[in-house]
């Protein structure tokens, strides 16, 4: 993965009877050096992913501040070229988004352990239902338009760079280079920012006040950790996509231990994917005319 990755209709209430009756996974908290053993694992699969990330982020944030030019007038590329040999390109993209799920298959792994005789996609909330596509569909639906009058006010403000969301030119495989970009990031940031280490803080005694319900209390240790985790990656974009996306990540994690979302990330990671999708897409084929009124250009 790139050491600095790309950051993305209220749900009915009406609840299908497979997810009400649905039981949830319980982690227990642990104790001693098992406990040490879940703070050091938590460290070790950030610091190879996102953890990672946030450092350079922040580091890249200072650059840009202490620059001649104002943060405004600034440029990030999400998806730049990795070689100018198309070919060469097309197997440089398709590798940094193969090694930059790894982390995620990691995550699985170890909450599968974890868990036990689980399959590695029950574990984490992977298992597919019929309506996730419709979950996640509103959940970006909920953020994404919002999220564009949010940036488009941080450029005004000049507190948010211009983004270039995707530097492949026009080859063949650049718009499913794209997709399976947006893929990747959502994978990677729902299931480890809010699968993975809602299951783990629970291990170290968060989120563990139960409702009348039977579901797990807003534990704001927990959201308030996600969330800035989520904004600190997207801080090389500015200030502005920082607040940004800590608030999507609020929203996230309050749908994803809520009645509807039920500990299951899938819908998460369709919601970010489509969110990431029409982002790099749109800015592909977006007239620049548009792109310039949105600060895109």
């Amino acid at each position: 993965m790139n050491d600095i990755p790309a950051g993305t209709d209220h749900p009915d209430t009406a609840v299908p009877p497979a997810v009400e009756t649905e039981p949830l996974v319980e982690d227990e908290p642990l104790a001693g050096t098992d406990r040490r053993r879940a703070v050091w694992e938590i460290g070790i699969l950030l610091a190879l992913s996102l953890g990672r990330s946030g450092v350079y982020a922040v580091v890249a944030l200072i650059v840009r501040l202490t620059a001649k030019m104002p943060l405004g007038d600034q440029t990030a590329t999400l998806n730049p070229s990795l070689s100018p040999r198309p070919g060469l390109d097309l197997a440089y993209q398709l590798l940094s988004i193969g090694f930059g799920l790894v982390p995620v298959l990691l995550a699985t792994y170890f909450l599968a352990v974890r868990r036990g005789a689980q399959p590695a996609r029950q574990a984490i909330g992977l298992s597919w239902r019929g309506w996730d596509i419709g979950w996640g569909a509103a959940l970006a639906c909920a953020v994404g338009i919002p999220g564009l009058l949010f940036f488009t006010a941080g450029r005004a403000l000049g507190i948010t760079v211009a983004v270039e969301a995707s530097a492949l030119g026009s080859h063949w495989w650049s718009i499913p280079v794209l997709v399976l970009a947006a893929f990747q990031n959502g994978a990677l940031e729902e299931v480890i920012v809010v699968a993975y280490l809602f299951a783990r803080t629970r291990n170290l005694g968060w989120n563990r006040r139960r409702t009348p319900s039977g579901l797990t209390a807003m534990d704001w240790r927990f959201v308030t950790f996600s969330a800035i985790l989520r904004g600190s990656y997207h801080l090389y974009q500015g200030i502005g996509p920082f607040i940004g996306n800590a608030v999507m990540g609020v929203l996230f994690v309050w749908f994803y231990r809520s009645r509807w979302g039920r500990q299951r990330v899938i819908p998460l990671v369709i919601a970010h994917t489509l969110l990431d999708t029409v982002a790099f897409i749109g800015y592909a084929v977006a007239p620049d005319s548009w792109l310039r009124a949105l600060g895109l250009a």
